[in-house]
């Protein structure tokens, strides 16, 4: 089975059961040991596997890194991007590049734990098609990390339907066909299962290990609550809307009408019993500029959003570009 993709799209092998993707960003320091640790345990699980790393645009020594650990371990390949494009689009390019009919999703920081693995497969064993990890003992900083993640979770859970206690964690197994037809734009991978139960997707959440970073430091910062919570109101968007627009653009707009109404009655109210005059007032000026204001902005960043996806997918591209593909099988 396939998943669309527009670059360099590797079919599904044969030879490869199992693909796991880790996103690279500044992690120079981490490769080594991530693949010290992680190699073991997959070769122990006795079937074919690959390891996808993408490295994001890193700055650092990371693809010096990835060429090395390449020639030590055939299983490696890397998706080496020409800038940094972000955590999603490097998940997103994984996906496409992956052969395997089950997907593994890690982080290159150690902070996941590899010996997890075998502990998601065995979930998916058990008839599910997406298990996600959650971290329930975080080695992070309590109030400005773990506290915000808590909250943010809560929230995601409750508009979305689908109840996890850790969307943030990259550390996640797929079946392929669930993301088939998933496309990731933004900071959208942590609402992967949200897309995937959408398509009748079972998912289930397995407690995993969490490490403190061993090097280098974190790249996520706080402006990344203001991009998930646009992000999630995306999502609810297309969850609620996207098959129905109108109820938004209809609601919003009877909503503005009833407003210019009301104003507009006020204006009357002052001009026939106080003898006020309408030039007298802001208040006709102010209700139209709010009006316009709000009205075009609101509509024109939805609209925006259905373009995008719009031309994403009629173009048949992507929200990244690959430089090169190293250690990959050539193409008959």
């Amino acid at each position: 089975m396939n998943i669309h993709a527009s670059q360099g799209q590797i079919e599904t092998s044969a030879d490869v059961a199992l693909s796991v993707i880790t996103p690279i960003y500044n992690e120079e320091q981490n490769i080594f040991p991530l693949m010290d640790a992680l190699v073991p345990v997959l070769r122990g699980l006795r079937t074919p596997f690959e390891i996808i790393a993408v490295n994001d645009g890193s700055r650092d020594g990371s693809l010096a890194r990835l060429r090395e650990a390449s020639a030590r371990w055939p299983e490696l390949r890397v998706v080496n991007f020409r800038r940094n494009f972000g955590q999603t689009a490097a998940i997103m390019a994984g996906f496409d590049h992956a052969r395997g009919e089950t997907i593994i999703t890690i982080d290159a920081d150690l902070q996941n734990d590899p010996a997890d693995v075998p502990r998601l497969l065995g979930k998916l064993e058990e008839g599910y098609d997406v298990v996600s990890g959650w971290r329930a003992n975080r080695q992070d900083h309590r109030i400005r990390r773990v506290a915000i993640s808590r909250a943010a979770n809560a929230i995601i859970s409750r508009l979305s339907g689908v109840r996890l206690n850790d969307y943030g964690c990259t550390m996640k197994a797929y079946r392929r066909d669930v993301l088939k037809e998933v496309r990731l734009y933004g900071e959208m991978h942590r609402f992967i299962p949200i897309f995937a139960s959408w398509m009748g997707a079972r998912i289930a959440e397995l407690p995993v290990n969490h490490n403190a970073r061993r090097h280098g430091k974190s790249n996520y910062g706080l402006e990344r609550i203001l991009k998930v919570t646009l992000d999630l109101m995306v999502v609810k968007f297309l969850d609620r809307y996207f098959a129905k627009p109108i109820y938004v653009f209809g609601g919003f707009g009877i909503f503005a009408i009833a407003c210019s109404f009301g104003a507009f009655s006020w204006a009357v109210y002052l001009k026939l019993v106080e003898g006020i005059s309408f030039i007298s007032t802001p208040l006709l000026l102010l209700t139209v500029l709010t009006f316009l204001v709000g009205f075009i902005s609101l509509l024109m960043g939805l609209l925006a959003e259905m373009i995008v996806r719009t031309y994403f997918e009629s173009q048949g591209r992507a929200a990244y570009f690959v430089q090169e593909l190293i250690n990959f099988p050539r193409a008959d």
